[in-house]
């Protein structure tokens, strides 16, 4: 059989979640393996979904731009903007989340900073 694949699949069973339709919208799924270009994704049913979507990986806390490629049943495969594998090894170089979700993180540590502080004051 002829490999069509330019990078090398790595078996995986990773939480994903796609996000579309400006966020109002999402599926949970199963990364089944990732090369360096994209990965398989695995969905508990089949779905409907756009062609381009935001894939998050929750326990990396990364998100990729993602372009669907081939569908098959409650499969799908995907190329990243990013290189996948090379972000998913290391948390050197994690891409940014969207905006609205550091604001929201870093207004949450914020609050937690000045609690802590309030309680260093009144000791």
């Amino acid at each position: 059989m002829l490999e069509r694949r330019a990078y090398f699949r790595h078996k995986t069973f990773i939480k994903g979640r796609i996000y579309f339709n400006n966020r109002l919208a999402s599926h949970d799924c199963i990364i089944r393996d990732a090369s360096e270009g994209g990965a398989r994704l695995e969905f508990s049913e089949n779905v409907t979904l756009p062609d381009r979507f935001e894939l998050h990986i929750p326990s990396k806390d990364q998100y990729y731009q993602a372009q669907v490629r081939w569908r098959k049943a409650n499969q799908i495969g995907i190329s990243t903007e990013a290189a996948f594998v090379s972000d998913m090894r290391s948390d050197d170089s994690r891409p940014e989340p969207p905006t609205a979700d550091r604001i929201a993180k870093l207004e949450y540590e914020v609050a937690i900073l000045h609690k802590r502080l309030d309680a260093l004051q009144r000791v």
